[in-house]
């Protein structure tokens, strides 16, 4: 099978095998439209907190919107209480057009942890269960849920194994890992031996029905190469290598399928930033989205040559007049 192949996920078929992953922050449908755009063959919301989603939380609602140049995306929720999150569940296919439910099993951040959500649930596989189940059995075959989660809570408690049974006894189809635990948060290496033996491990468990998506450490074409060849992932997802670098996908589909990579000029980085820029302010408003934008613009200028003194008047910026003329200027 080449590199860059179609995916299954359930009924879902999907005509590529790059995604963007659920980024805190970043993965907004703005940003998500801009991925589309340059490619991206399937994205993930933010994470959605059950809680705040049965509460008919408004912004909670935001969160869960389609950008009107998706072909398919998934809605990720979370939450450590399998009713409630059988009821998010739920609301999501009242409210959306969402082809597919996640789960996360992953995120480290201690808030999330404390509520028995996130990367807490590789430290309970039965709770894990619990939470698949109840989901899987919410949506009644009507979209598929997939699990993201960790290796593990930290070296001493590598579960990727025991979360991976649950998940699939749970129902659900397919699962993501991130090759890290929730103890190396993004420090250290993203372990691909293990993603090759989750692969391994799920394949023969499910006659190769039941994809594996590879997350964690994948910033350049190369890197997705290399992932795909040396793990057997069906797909890789990127997560911080897409931020402000849209142009991953669109560089990576040309790299697996012609062995070529051709550069996005400068001016070209820009402008997709500033449509970027217009979505949010569609979105949330001028003055929050030009305060949103920072991290982004920061993020489109990296590598750029005198980056760091554009940088500077990036973070002060309140307005698209504002952005107009830093760049007007840079560009001369």
């Amino acid at each position: 099978m080449p590199l860059y192949h179609p995916v299954q996920i359930g009924k879902l078929s999907l005509s590529g095998n790059l995604f963007l992953a659920p980024v805190a922050g970043y993965s907004d449908r703005a940003f998500r439209s801009i991925c589309a755009e340059c490619g991206a063959d399937f994205a993930y919301t933010e994470m959605v907190s059950s809680e705040a989603l049965t509460r008919n939380n408004e912004k909670t609602e935001n969160l869960m919107s389609r950008a009107p140049n998706e072909k398919a995306y998934a809605v990720q929720i979370f939450g450590g209480v399998p009713e409630t999150m059988a009821n998010a569940a739920r609301i999501v296919l009242e409210r959306t057009s969402a082809e597919c439910i996640d789960i996360n099993g992953g995120c480290p951040v201690p808030k999330i942890i404390k509520s028995n959500a996130g990367s807490a649930l590789t430290r309970d596989p039965d709770h894990l269960y619990k939470i698949v189940s109840a989901v899987v059995e919410a949506v009644e075959g009507r979209v598929p849920v997939t699990v993201k989660f960790r290796l593990g809570w930290d070296a001493e408690h590598i579960t990727w194994k025991e979360c991976a049974e649950s998940a699939l006894k749970a129902g659900a189809a397919a699962i993501t890992m991130h090759g890290r635990t929730r103890a190396q948060g993004y420090e250290g290496k993203s372990d691909w031996n293990a993603l090759a033996q989750l692969v391994k491990f799920v394949h023969e468990k499910t006659d190769s029905k039941i994809p594996v998506f590879g997350s964690g450490d994948a910033f350049t074409p190369e890197d997705a190469k290399r992932m795909l060849e040396q793990t057997g992932v069906d797909a890789v997802m990127f997560a911080r290598g897409a931020m402000g670098n849209p142009f991953l996908f669109t560089k990576t589909r040309e790299f697996l399928t012609k062995g070529t990579i051709t550069e996005i000029p400068v001016e070209q980085r820009i402008q997709t930033g500033f449509r970027e820029l217009a979505l949010l302010v569609e979105d949330m408003g001028e003055l929050a989205a030009c305060r949103d934008a920072r991290k982004r613009f920061c993020a489109y200028s990296k590598g750029l040559e005198g980056g760091a003194a554009l940088r500077k008047e990036i973070v002060a910026a309140e307005s698209v007049e504002d952005y107009k003329k830093i760049f007007g200027s840079y560009l001369g």
